[in-house]
């Protein structure tokens, strides 16, 4: 079971290489990953405002929808955050990242 967590690991790693994931962060990247749940909100709070703008007034369900949809973004967003958090805590590991 180790033996297939790792070849799993080490697939995702050199797929992540071949899109350019060793690449230094960008100023943008590190604010993202020092600050998941704010890049959360960020992406949250306008998805949350446009489906309330878009719903219909006497539709109870549709402030059902654009809360479910502001969350599920934010959590979206919040997870992709958090995985560049680690992406950059292994560049500073190997050497690449500034560890800023």
């Amino acid at each position: 079971m180790a033996s297939w967590k790792r070849s799993f690991v080490d697939a995702f790693w050199t797929w992540d290489q071949a899109l350019g994931g060793q690449r230094r962060p960008t100023r943008i990247q590190k604010w993202v990953a020092r600050r998941p749940v704010r890049a959360g909100l960020c992406a949250a709070v306008p998805v949350t405002l446009l489906c309330l703008t878009l719903s219909r007034e006497k539709e109870p369900d549709d402030l059902l929808f654009a809360v479910s949809a502001g969350l599920s973004m934010g959590v979206i967003f919040g997870l992709t955050a958090f995985a560049e958090r680690l992406r950059q805590r292994r560049l500073k590991r190997l050497g690449i990242g500034d560890g800023s």
